[in-house]
């Protein structure tokens, strides 16, 4: 796995936390990274007040704000940055959680570090907030010119036949 993907795949993880309020232990993502990883989903998937503070640490990195929520992730999930090779490869590959951490834990202390990473200007991530009106969701943007607007087709959809409708409207 490229360093890229796995970061974006981190923080996709965040962002699900965030726009949701869990992680969706039967989506394909996240089971993927669990058993991976050997981590238990917490009961009835609560995270507690992890997902408010990852939201408000997006919406910071997003608008360019002072990463205060970054620092308090940090702060109450401080990563444990060691070498691991669990993957079978043949590589050693950067972890900052242990294999078996209690799930709240392990997501807090890889979001944190993988934030701490964007904050810094880790070119392999980009993130955004949803143009369409009325969503706000979060996204992250690894195209290829990191010019994504929307987080889902629906949104994208939605806000091309609402411009439509009003030009179809303004010329009637």
């Amino acid at each position: 796995m490229q360093y890229g993907d796995y970061i974006g795949n981190v923080t996709r993880l965040a962002v699900e936390l965030a726009n949701t309020g869990t992680l969706d232990q039967h989506g394909e993502l996240v089971a993927a990274f669990f058993a991976e990883h050997e981590i238990l989903p917490p009961p009835e998937g609560d995270y507690g007040e992890l997902p408010e503070l990852v939201r408000t640490a997006l919406a910071q990195l997003v608008d360019g704000t002072e990463p205060e929520a970054v620092h308090r992730l940090l702060r109450d999930y401080p990563p444990e940055m060691h070498l691991s090779d669990h993957d079978g490869l043949g590589g050693w590959h950067i972890h900052f959680s242990r294999n078996g951490a209690p799930a709240k834990r392990w997501v807090g202390q890889q979001i944190a570090a993988k934030f701490a990473l964007v904050t810094a200007g880790d070119p392999a991530v980009t993130l955004g907030r949803c143009a369409a009106i009325g969503c706000g969701n979060y996204f992250v943007d690894q195209s290829r010119n990191r010019t994504r607007r929307f987080c889902s087709n629906a949104c994208a959809s939605r806000t091309t036949v609402a411009a439509y409708r009003a030009r179809a409207a303004k010329n009637s």
